[in-house]
């Protein structure tokens, strides 16, 4: 995040001293979440603030799970939440991906563990190894060599005869999800740098995407997208842009009366 954000918003970024993140909730399960994603960033952004009397915060927030759109899919949902507290103005952005090695499973032999190992582009994705899914007693998180995986996956295969094998979620253990984290960002810079036409204010966006893009058959209107409502946050000035993705009309397969 940070060379993102110093590049394209000429900011400085500092990591405040003593902070811990962890009481917002782990991605190893021993602290939950206590709101939404977004809720829990603003949350980050507002506690960050006191922490360190800054007044422009930003904050990150990822979630894990089947794809909203592919269930038997695996994604990454990276959100990135910007504060300015002294203008009292938010800004954020969102990285939605399949691009991630998010999994886990429970084994029974060093052969199995192996291979998943394999599977989950380790070691330069770090490693979880529990004696079950959800226990968080003799829990071994941040594994990022072979050795390390050894031993703390055989004393526990030894010991229970199972062992509960899961990719490590943290960001500094899992480059995939940085890569993620620093898209979610790239779209925040984007959006910052869109200047309002009426006030030139930061953060001119897209305020809603309205359907109706005509059929290229019939002329009924599609769910696809006929125009972006742009607005300000600023001075509230708002403008509709028609044909965003530069096409007047949509093909008959995508049309509910041609293709129910």
């Amino acid at each position: 995040m940070a060379p993102v954000l110093e590049r394209e918003l000429g900011v400085r970024i500092i990591l405040p001293a003593g902070f811990d993140t962890d009481r917002f909730g782990t991605f190893s399960g021993e602290v939950l979440r206590p709101k939404d994603p977004l809720e829990t960033a603003r949350m980050k952004c507002s506690a960050a603030a006191e922490h360190t009397g800054c007044s422009l915060i930003v904050a990150s927030e990822g979630s894990f799970g089947p794809h909203p759109g592919v269930f038997f899919i695996p994604s990454d949902d990276e959100l990135v939440v910007l504060i300015d507290f002294e203008r009292g103005r938010e800004y954020k952005a969102r990285e939605l991906t399949t691009k991630t090695n998010f999994r886990g499973t429970l084994l029974h032999t060093w052969e199995e563990v192996q291979d998943f190992a394999a599977q989950a582009l380790f070691p330069s994705h770090a490693l979880i190894v529990r004696k079950a899914a959800g226990a968080n007693d003799e829990m071994v998180k941040g594994i990022c060599d072979w050795s390390q995986l050894a031993l703390a996956a055989k004393n526990l295969l030894s010991r229970y005869g199972q062992v509960f094998v899961e990719t490590d979620m943290r960001a500094m253990y899992n480059p995939t999800r940085m890569a993620a984290i620093a898209s979610a960002t790239e779209r925040l810079t984007i959006t910052m740098n869109q200047l309002c036409p009426m006030c030139a204010a930061p953060g001119y966006e897209v305020k809603e995407a309205k359907p109706g893009l005509p059929c290229e058959l019939c002329k009924a209107p599609t769910r696809s997208t006929l125009s972006y409502l742009w607005g300000c946050m600023e001075c509230g000035y708002e403008e509709e842009e028609y044909f965003p993705h530069h096409k007047t009309v949509e093909s008959a397969m995508y049309c509910d009366r041609c293709n129910p």
